[in-house]
């Protein structure tokens, strides 16, 4: 019997503590119990994302709150910016078409984030724009993007900013609204240490007139539905994911309990590691503004990169992800963020000193785990 160490970007490992949570009876959502879970949820909740507007709680991905973000938005015809960099820039276009919205993408290179200079001409070009959507940690490409410059360009215009935190909320600094970011969303199974199955999103004031002046395509998703059921009695208005909201409060305890900006420290410091170990070995990561959350290394030629993480799951048990997309067999991405520490990444780096050497790549044994160690150690 062998314990499994996972190291995919989303869904994340999941405390013991959350579990249990888990596996505790059934109740009924439409309860005095329930709506006092939820308060207590949405509270918690603004402290993770830092604000102080309302968190709405959507059973779902995090794909459900990012469409809430485009359905209720952005009305046929009328045009949102895209920065796409990756696989989950291309989810916002996507979701701008299926809605019929003017959709104007802004294609930067995979592993290159946007600048604001960019955002800036975009809605210069572009001044009907009502939004510019966009993500702070592209998974896919384990890239990071400078929310909070970019907030301050789209802040002069009448057009929303609207942030895909799904791999970095929690994980990363994130304020929405010092930084002034209008629509933020995020989902359960990644630094939240949840599985999958709860989606947040929270919406300045300046989101909320836009929202109440569009006639909007959502049903499930319908943020004015989610807003008047929270008002009214901190209710949800279909039925909600009761158990995973439970456990959804121990995870949020613990979080709390530890504090976020020494997350954000850990979460670094374990990031940085792995990339240590990388330069150790001769490899490079791939990202020119690496994310924290999560870490992608290029697979060094010769080395078959589909069967890299194969090879990682089957013989040694830790299971990162590969490339995605144009990225397929070309990188290898491991997760910091959540229920991870520094013992996980060292294990995570000798399993993949070990799967290199199985696939013919000359390793210097120890080497990437001495390097994580130092940074560790620190």
């Amino acid at each position: 019997m062998f314990k499994q160490r996972l190291f995919t970007p989303g869904p994340t490992p999941v405390p013991e503590e959350v579990l249990l949570e888990l596996a505790r009876p059934m109740f009924h959502h439409r309860t005095a119990e329930y709506r006092r879970m939820l308060e207590q949820l949405t509270l918690e909740m603004k402290y993770v994302l830092g604000t102080q507007a309302d968190v709405y709680t959507l059973t779902g991905s995090g794909s459900v709150a990012m469409e809430a973000a485009v359905a209720c938005v952005v009305a046929p015809g009328e045009t949102m910016i895209v920065v796409r960099g990756g696989k989950f820039g291309e989810r916002w276009s996507e979701l701008g078409e299926a809605f019929g919205a003017r959709v104007v993408n802004l294609d930067v290179p995979w592993g290159t984030p946007p600048s604001p200079g960019l955002i800036a001409e975009a809605l210069k070009a572009h001044p009907d724009a009502v939004a510019v959507y966009t993500t702070q940690c592209e998974t896919s490409t384990a890239t990071v993007t400078d929310i909070e410059a970019i907030a301050k360009v789209v802040a002069k215009t009448p057009a929303l900013l609207v942030v895909d935190g799904i791999s970095s909320i929690g994980a990363m600094p994130f304020r929405m609204d010092a930084w002034g970011v209008d629509i933020a969303v995020t989902g359960s199974q990644k630094a939240l240490m949840l599985p999958p199955g709860l989606a947040f999103i929270a919406c300045s004031a300046k989101a909320w007139k836009k929202i109440e002046a569009t006639k909007g395509h959502a049903y499930y998703a319908d943020l004015k539905a989610y807003r008047k059921a929270l008002a009214a009695d901190w209710d949800q208005p279909y039925t909600p994911a009761n158990v995973m909201v439970r456990a959804a409060l121990k995870a949020l305890a613990m979080i709390k309990a530890e504090g976020l900006e020494t997350i954000w420290v850990e979460t670094r410091r374990r990031a940085e590691a792995i990339r240590a170990a990388a330069k150790a070995l001769g490899l490079k990561v791939y990202s020119e503004a690496p994310s924290d959350s999560v870490t992608a290394l290029v697979v060094p030629d010769g080395v078959d990169g589909e069967q890299l993480p194969k090879v990682m799951a089957k013989q040694y048990n830790v299971r990162p992800a590969g490339g995605q997309g144009k990225l397929k067999g070309k990188i290898v991405r491991f997760t910091t963020m959540g229920y991870t520490d520094a013992f996980d990444i060292l294990a995570a780096v000798a399993a993949l000193e070990m799967a290199l050497a199985k696939l013919g790549y000359k390793v210097d044994f120890g080497a990437g785990v001495a390097a994580a160690q130092k940074v560790l150690a620190q």
